[in-house]
Order: structure tokens, then sequence, then C-alpha cells
């Protein structure tokens, strides 16, 4: 049995072990007592706030159970929030506003059992922070930089998410044949260290209230040595350690989701873990892998295969690591997750189940300890759920994804832009979309005064108990196919992606999967609205070539010997990190990438 069927079979341990802890509780007069005791005691320290209009409200609203089955049902089954299986969130408080005058206290007494685990400990217990992460990227280092100074003016925390364009996302440099039409187009173009000391000019690199997200995968250690570089050019080697943040880098979602990366999968995994034993050891407070569902969603898949996908790729990276000899301890939390949250049924629990797969699969199957169980998941509205048609209706799509993405107690979420059909984000739409997270959470009561506000309905533990049982049929399969990497070679994910995929667009052809002002209530026009496309000028794309050249020729000779090293370093097998990290230093993403070309090879697309 593989780690993947071993999860499998903890999962379906854990929810007997559940089912035994109810009996116990009903039968065992003691444990019964002993349970009630600790739920009222979790009732009496939960603090009281109050709404602006004077109502006292719970800081944790718990359901109105005194039965000892139920409750034993509900702490072991979920999870109080920031505890194990960790259901109801991550953390004991999430999105809270801070209260005066009450000092906050645990919630009661922990039973001894073999059950949950103590809560975690450690840097992740930090004072609370806005959940909202800022996406951007355009034209070149200072355009986007613009940006991100302009969308975080009225912050107090900097979390902020970069999209590259088309050539870095595939390790091209700008001066390439055939290239610069795309420089700029869609993402900003970074070629060298250079370009991303102007990307993030201006933020503090290493203050805890700053941290930054990166939205690539093929050239991901590349860019990565190239922030850690540009770090250093600006603050010195002692930020390294403090800097906080994300880099997506995941190679298996690539190539089920979008059948692309820019070496092939095995040396591509090599590099990948290279840059996690590196930061793991160096970078205590950065993610060097973001599990990404999203892009799975994006292409096709059913909620549920997202969430299986993806929980299935973590796992598969969780037993790579280890099997590197990187401590699951060490790499564990520094894990994180991005899924998409779209408006059909299944979001309404999927991240929460999600967490409670995790954590116990981490547990049970990895040995992983209490922070190391952690599904800490970034959210971002769905993509595909944006229609030209009635593009103003996206407002309200995107809040509603907002609610949900919040119900599942999610660690940050990017809300997208009503205009994202037709164009990179204007100044005017991509600030609705920030300000639709700020009504929400901070001119909304509906999460800022209660933990569990909307969480345990009927409704929602159907959709739970369907979705656990759906995503463990998934990993069956996949387990049956031999694994992970083998049903990436068979082209397992990728083929049902496309199948649902097709299913989708059919619903939509044949009205059975309503989308309004497209298929329902159009009001009989198809006229395309006149957006502004955001384009990068020639000029700036010129400027960008020119950059480029100057840097390549003031450091050729230097770029040379650091570029064979790496070569030799790649050759040899031993991590390549380190050798990265000098030559971003003189080389551009591009000649990175040839060299490194020339020693493993390139992808190839599966068909």
């Amino acid at each position: 049995m593989s780690k993947l069927g071993q999860v499998v079979e903890a999962v379906e341990k854990y929810n007997q072990f559940v089912l035994d802890q109810v009996k116990r509780a009903r039968t065992d007069e003691k444990f019964g007592r002993e349970l009630i005791n600790r739920w009222n005691e979790t009732k009496e320290k939960t603090p009281v706030t109050h709404t602006p209009t004077g109502l006292p409200l719970p800081r944790l609203a718990l359901p109105e159970i005194d039965e000892p089955g139920e409750i034993a049902r509900y702490l072991f089954g979920e999870g109080l929030p920031g505890e194990f299986p960790f259901l109801n969130g991550a953390y004991r408080e999430m999105y809270l506003e801070p209260t005066r005058g009450i000092e906050l206290s645990s919630y009661g007494k922990k039973i001894s059992t073999n059950g949950p685990k103590e809560k975690p400990t450690g840097d992740d217990e930090r004072p609370p922070e806005e959940p909202t992460r800022l996406f951007s990227g355009l034209m070149l280092a200072e355009d986007t930089n613009e940006r991100f100074h302009y969308l975080t003016q009225h912050q107090r925390t900097h979390r902020l998410s970069t999209a590259f364009d088309g050539p870095t996302l595939y390790g091209i440099d700008s001066d390439a044949d055939g290239v610069s039409g795309k420089i700029g187009e869609g993402g900003v173009a970074i070629d060298t260290v250079e370009d991303m000391v102007r990307l993030y000019d201006g933020f503090d690199l290493g203050s805890p209230n700053f941290s930054a997200s990166m939205t690539i995968s093929g050239p991901a250690p590349i860019i990565m040595a190239m922030y850690i570089a540009a770090a250093k050019r600006r603050f010195g080697s002692k930020v390294v350690s403090k800097l906080r943040g994300t880099i997506q880098a995941d190679i298996f979602k690539e190539v089920q989701a979008q059948n692309e990366t820019i070496f092939p999968i095995e040396a591509s995994l090599r590099f990948l873990t290279d840059m996690v034993e590196f930061t793991t050891r160096e970078m205590p407070r950065w993610y060097p892998i973001s599990i990404s569902g999203y892009h799975i969603g994006e292409a096709g898949s059913t909620p549920v295969q997202q969430a299986a996908y993806t929980l299935s790729n973590g796992f598969a990276y969780a037993e790579m690591f280890a099997g590197r000899g990187i401590p699951v301890d060490q790499f564990g939390p520094r894990l994180s997750f991005f899924l998409d949250c779209g408006l059909d049924a299944e979001y309404i629990a999927l991240a929460r189940v999600s967490r409670r797969i995790w954590a116990i699969g981490m547990r049970d199957a990895y040995g992983a300890g209490p922070r190391g169980q952690l599904f800490k998941l970034h959210t971002q509205t769905s993509g595909r759920s944006l229609i030209a048609a009635e593009f103003k209706n996206n407002l309200t799509r995107t809040a509603a994804e907002l609610i949900l993405a919040y119900m599942n107690a999610t660690n940050s979420c990017h809300s997208n832009s009503a205009d994202e059909p037709f164009t990179t984000p204007s100044e005017e739409w991509i600030r609705l979309a920030a300000h639709g997270q700020a009504i929400l959470l901070e001119e909304s009561g509906i999460f800022k005064h209660t933990m569990n506000m909307l969480s345990g309905s009927p409704g929602m533990k159907a959709v739970e108990r369907a979705v656990e049982a759906a995503i463990l049929e998934e990993f069956r399969e996949i387990e049956r196919l031999g694994g992970v990497l083998a049903a990436v070679e068979d082209r397992f994910q990728r083929s049902q992606i496309q199948n649902a995929a097709h299913r989708y667009e059919q619903q939509i052809y044949d009205g059975t999967r309503p989308i309004i002002g497209l298929n329902r209530y159009r009001n009989g026009t198809d006229d395309i609205p006149e957006v502004k496309l955001a384009r990068t000028p020639r000029a700036k794309q010129q400027l960008q070539i020119d950059r480029l050249a100057k840097f390549k020729k003031k450091n050729a000779g230097k770029a040379k010997r650091a570029l064979d090293k790496l070569v030799d370093v790649v050759e040899r097998g031993e991590n390549c990190f380190p050798a990265l990290l000098d030559a971003v230093e003189v080389s551009s993403l591009g000649q990175i990438t040839d060299h490194l070309q020339e020693v493993v090879g390139r992808f190839r697309p599966m068909v």
C-alpha cells in the first residue's frame, strides 16, 4: 500500500474512532462527564464581544448540545477552531476584531484520549493580519510596483501576489525570437535580479507585516533565487531568514491542468526538492510550494476532483521531500495550498473537508506534529465563473464566492475583478474587488465578531459527508493506478479534468447549468461593452529588451563561469539551489533555463 492508500485507511480509521468515542461517551459515565465539563468550561471561558448596536455575542459559537455523545462527535469529528482535525479552522481565531480589556483564555482543558492532539504553537501563532491578498502583474517591474503601492495604501499588512507574463512563465528572456509582443502582457516581465529589485522597491521585504506570493511553477526555483538575491541586495544577507511568503512551484498541477512545464517531470521535481531543502533549512517563514488546485478547477475539473487531486499531490510531495531526508516536521509546516471557490454546492464545505483529510493523513500516515498537520489555504474566487455577457454581474458572483471562502475559514483570499473576461484589471475594477473583501470583513458583522458564525448547518454537514466520501473514492482510483506520479504519466488526472470541462460546457449549452445574463435572463443584446484593454506600449517592451542586453553585456564573463558551475553541480547530482543563487546574480532567466535544458532536456506535452 502506498502512502496515499495509507491516508485513505487513516481517514476511515479516524471516522471509526469518532464513532467509538461517541459510543464511549454514552456508555462510560466518567468519560461522558469529562466531556460535558470540558464543553461547559469552554463556553464559560469564551469571551463575549458586542456588536456596534450593543448585542452581546460569544467570540466562539458552539452548537446548543448537552448530550455527551453529540459533544464527542463535535470535539473529535470536527474539533474546536485551531484543534485537530481542524474542520472549523486552522487557528483558534480568524478575521475577528481585537477585543479591548478582555484577556483571551483557552477554550478549556484538554481531556486525555488518543484522539485530538495539542493545538499548534510557534511562529504561526502571530497577531491577526488581514486575510486579503492583493494580486497584480502588468507591463514592466516598475509598473507592477506602482500598482502594488496603489493597492496597499490602506492596508496595515502588505500581502502581495505577483502574476508573471508568458515569457517569464516559460523561462524565456524578453529578447528571445518572437517574444517581443508578449513582453509584459498578462503579467510582469522579469528577466534579471535587477527587475526583481524594481518589482518590490519601497517594500520592506524582511518586515513581519510583508509577504510576497509568486504565481509561477516551471522556473520557480530560478525566480525564487532571484527574489532572495534581490532581498540581499537591498537589506543584506541577514534578511534571508526573515523573508515571508510563498512561491507556487507546483509541478504536478502544471502537467495535470495545463500540460506544460519547462523541464521533464523528473528533473522539475528534483529542482523543486532542491529548493525546498534549502528554504526549509534557511528560511523558516517561507512556504516553498503552494499546492494549487485553482488551476485544476479553472481547467474544468469538478470541485471534488480539484480537492482530491490537490490533496493527493500534496501527499505525493510530502513523500518526495521525506524521501530526500527532510524531516516531516521541518517541511510539513511550510506547505501551503491554493483552491478556487466557485458557486457549486460543494464549495460550501470543500476547504473544510480538505483541511480535515490533510490533518488526519499527515498525522497518521506521515507522523507529522501539530504544525505539520495544518492545511494552510489561500483561496481565489473563480475566474471561470466570470462571464463577459453583462459582466457587471460578476461583482455579485465574486461576492457570493467570497462568503463561501470565508465560511470555509480560508487563511488568505484574493477576489477577482469583474472586467477580467476582457483584460488585465483596471484600477477601478481591482479597487472594487478589494473593497468587496473589506465590506465583507470590516463593514459587515458576518465574520468579525464570532468564530463559527455560519458553520455547522444541516446542509453544510450533508455536503461535508458527501464531499469526503467522493474525495476518498478519487484517492482509491489514483492508488489503483500506482500513485500520483504513475497516474500523471498515464494522463489520468488530465483526462478526467477534460471530461469534466466538456460536461460543464455542455450543461451551459443545454441550459441545465444556468448562467445569468448568458443562457438565462438575457437582455436581448450581444453588444460587447467598451473596456479599455491593458497593453504594454512598444516603448516599454523595447526598454525591457535594452535593459536585458545591458545586463548580459555587463556580466558576460561572470555569467559563463556561474552557469558552468551550475551545470557541473546538476550533472553531479548535488543540490543545485546554492549554485542558482550565485547564477542569478549575473545571469538572466533565459540563460539559466537554456543551460539547465541542455543538461536535463525539455518537457514534452502529453497527447
